[in-house]
């Protein structure tokens, strides 16, 4: 999801000046000798809505249990707003955790159980009720204030769980893989639910999550984690387009990824030998590369455009979707002396040998004649039986300059 701000306006993790809000540094955290997370440093400003994402066992939930003080790190310090909180038990932060399971009280009442951090605070009756009234208005569940959990569906029960985590009006609400438990439908509309409802009350959320489609379309900036550490940060569309790294290339999505020898590097490209491919790919947008070095070439399945035509039929290409040129063409013929990128250097030749139908798009599963298995995806404006490209068929794919990403990491 696209977060509402304003055009040529400078964010907060952009501005040099600006202050973080939850600053981890140097955290890290040890279970009999084994390292669960390793001298983590990370900065979130505040109003972000910012996901922690890795596989299981990455370190992604003990780091949330440390900042909500459930657990306390083996080194480092944890500030929030510039207060040193490192050693404040769990009660006296001002964070609260919205749990996998809600944890919600089956005896309590919807209401009693938002109201119940309150209580233990000792707060007037009219306050309590007001303030937990204005959280169940804004998530929609105000009618359902006498209701106890087992009348409630998942999706209500996330709700209440987060009012309750609202309730007591928090610098930092830790939501543990909070649509987990939710049919795939809900969960995607829960999903924008939950941005207009942070974006409404302006508490900065740190979202655990192995979900990638629910971290990309909630998310301002997210973290990838691995063994403990961060790989990298950034916002959605970045760690998506620019990988850091092999790793957070693979983790994030589908990307084939080929190996390769740097033969040629220009300023404003490099030829890259890889066999796997088949043959020469040109990459721009790239750093410098030294001769000889090994790296690897990832791309998209959606980069790809898969046809029947081979490059020796048509020796250019304009590297538009579906769009091949004709050598005579003038517009080919300037193309070349403008680019010079021959067509059979972004090219690979292969047989599609599986096809899966996703309803709004097809994977197409292709054997190149190296043997390596790639992926390639086309957006189903025709039926799938209305198609040139069929199983078992000659195929070549094609990809831009630009859609290729050099990886030495």
């Amino acid at each position: 999801m696209q977060h509402r701000t304003g055009q040529n306006v400078l964010e907060l993790w952009q501005d040099p000046t600006a202050k973080p809000y939850i600053q981890l540094e140097n955290i890290s955290k040890s279970f009999d000798n084994i390292h669960a997370v390793k001298n983590l440093n990370l900065s979130v400003y505040k109003g972000e809505l910012f996901s922690l994402l890795g596989a299981s066992g990455c370190g992604k939930t003990t780091l949330l249990r440390i900042l909500a003080g459930f657990e306390n790190p083996t080194s480092g310090r944890i500030l929030i707003d510039g207060i040193d909180i490192t050693n404040w038990p769990a009660y006296k932060r001002p964070v609260n955790m919205m749990f996998q399971s809600y944890a919600l009280f089956p005896h309590m009442t919807v209401f009693q159980n938002i109201a119940f951090g309150l209580k233990q605070e000792r707060m007037e009756k009219s306050e309590i009720k007001q303030r937990v009234f204005q959280v169940l208005e804004l998530v929609q569940m105000a009618s359902f204030a006498d209701r106890k959990p087992n009348q409630l569906s998942g999706g209500q029960k996330q709700r209440v769980a987060l009012a309750r985590s609202l309730v007591k009006q928090p610098k930092l609400v830790l939501l543990d893989e909070p649509m987990a438990a939710l049919d795939k439908k809900l969960r995607e509309q829960t999903q924008f639910e939950l941005v207009n409802i942070q974006e409404k009350v302006g508490v900065t959320f740190i979202v655990v999550t192995h979900d990638q489609e629910e971290a990309m379309t909630m998310s301002t900036r997210m973290a990838i984690m691995e063994e403990g550490r961060i790989r990298q940060i950034g916002v959605p569309h970045d760690i998506y387009e620019f990988p850091n790294s092999r790793y957070v290339a693979e983790f994030i999505g589908t990307m084939n990824v080929f190996n390769g020898v740097v033969i040629a590097d220009e300023p404003d490209h490099v030829v890259i030998d890889a066999p796997e491919a088949g043959g020469q790919l040109y990459i721009t947008h790239t750093a410098a590369m030294p001769l000889g070095a090994h790296v690897s070439v990832a791309i998209r399945p959606e980069k790809i455009t898969i046809s029947t035509i081979s490059p020796d039929e048509y020796p250019l290409q304009t590297f538009q979707e579906e769009e091949i040129l004709d050598e005579s063409n003038e517009e080919a013929t300037q193309l070349e002396q403008q680019m010079e990128v021959p067509l059979k250097r972004n090219c690979a030749k292969g047989i599609v040998r599986e096809i899966g139908y996703l309803g709004d798009m097809s994977i197409y599963h292709i054997e190149l004649e190296s043997g390596k298995r790639v992926q390639a995806a086309m957006t189903n404006l025709l039926r799938l039986t209305d198609r040139d490209v069929k199983w078992d068929d000659e195929v070549y794919l094609y990809w831009r300059p630009e859609n290729g990403i050099v990886l030495t990491g």
